[in-house]
């Protein structure tokens, strides 16, 4: 492969629930959930049984022709979106899904200007990327899209004086993920939402990792009482296939003309067919509710290690959605936690960041802690000697 990915040194060969398994056959609680995706855990039985069952009836259908369990997977879909966003564009990604928004965006109000955050992360395609912040990602590929601009996030009079007669949209993630697990103030989504009526302009919400149940609500936006006006979704919708979703009010969505936005993989049945699988899981088994119980449950455990270590600064997050920040560089505890059988994410430099599978349960939580708390003290001792040799 390119050399692009940051690789942990382990191989991982089989998952199941919170759980996988390495080459070696050493466990391992998953806290990383390939990033976000694992939302049902590793190979869901159902999503498996309705994956086979549709690979022995049809693996791909192009989107000019009709196909039943993409009708299937849309109702289903349509059916748990907040009210309004009731037409729907399917591709294969989360930076996609940004993309087909910032296209719609900009077809729908004939303008160009797309406002977004800093501390924003929305992809790695040019047209996501021009809205993600991080220089790290943007610096080597410019010139990016044009008539893009950052403003300060949660400040809602910075963004009101960024609005232009050229401003198409904002667009936001409701909790900055990579940013190092940023949740707002309770005003600032509802006040972006006044700001967007004020001005006639487009509200896009990125929530492709804070959807499905991740929060404690289906939709994190749902936390506010607020509805954009185009969604972004993608990473657990299909229970661990590539997916892309985006989901915008029906006279919106409706601006696109043919041939003005395809895909050769929109909508595959087999795709569709694991979707339909994960959104049944995601409502039966009730797993917003069980996020938002092991969120606080899980949130509580990780704050008493603040409590206990000073190298903790901060533990935030909604649901299981979660982040430690940390007074330095997380590279080591990540290593070292790997070590012990746990994986985690960063989120930045110097932020933990946690996205482990709604089906995880407590006592893999607690393993977690444990490992978390030997890990900080650790890492604690390391640098008090450091200290005093120096």
């Amino acid at each position: 492969m390119a050399n692009v990915f940051s690789k942990r040194p382990v191989v991982i060969t089989r998952g199941k629930g919170a759980l996988v398994w390495d080459i070696n056959g050493k466990e391992y609680i998953d806290c990383m959930g390939s990033y976000g995706v694992a939302l049902l855990g590793h190979s869901h039985p159902k999503v498996v049984k309705a994956i086979c069952q549709q690979a022995a009836t049809l693996i791909s259908c192009h989107a000019s022709l009709y196909n039943e369990k993409r009708t299937e997977f849309l109702r289903k879909l349509i059916a748990i979106m907040p009210p309004g966003l009731n037409k729907a564009f399917l591709s294969n990604s989360g930076a996609e899904s940004v993309e087909c928004a910032i296209k719609l965006a900009r077809k729908y109000t004939g303008k160009p200007e797309i406002i977004a955050v800093m501390g924003a992360f929305h992809g790695k395609t040019m047209g996501a990327l021009s809205a993600t912040w991080d220089k790290k990602y943007r610096e080597p590929f410019q010139p990016l899209v044009p008539e893009f601009k950052h403003v300060q996030p949660d400040n809602l009079e910075k963004l009101r004086e960024a609005i232009t007669d050229k401003t198409a949209a904002v667009i936001l993630e409701p909790i900055r993920g990579e940013g190092g697990i940023r949740v707002p103030p309770a005003e600032y989504l509802p006040g972006v939402r006044e700001i967007c009526n004020a001005h006639n302009v487009l509200l896009i919400l990125d929530e492709v990792q804070t959807s499905f149940g991740r929060t404690g609500k289906l939709f994190a936006c749902e936390h506010w009482s607020v509805t954009p006006d185009i969604m972004c979704l993608a990473k657990p919708f299909a229970g661990g296939l590539p997916i892309g979703i985006t989901v915008a009010k029906e006279h919106i969505m409706s601006s696109l003309g043919l041939g003005e936005h395809t895909s050769t993989f929109s909508g595959s049945p087999l795709v569709c067919a694991a979707a339909c699988a994960a959104i049944d899981v995601l409502i039966n088994d009730r797993l917003a509710d069980r996020a938002a119980e092991l969120g606080g449950y899980f949130k509580s455990k990780l704050e008493s290690l603040q409590a206990k270590h000073k190298i903790v600064k901060e533990v935030r997050g909604l649901g299981l959605m979660l982040g430690m920040e940390l007074r330095y560089d997380v590279r080591n505890v990540i290593i070292k936690t790997l070590a012990r059988g746990v994986l985690i994410l960063e989120a930045g430099r110097n932020v933990l960041r946690f996205l482990p599978p709604l089906v995880i349960e407590k006592e893999h939580i607690d393993r977690v802690i444990a490992v978390l708390d030997e890990v900080l003290g650790e890492e604690e001792s390391e640098r008090q000697g450091s200290a005093v040799s120096d």
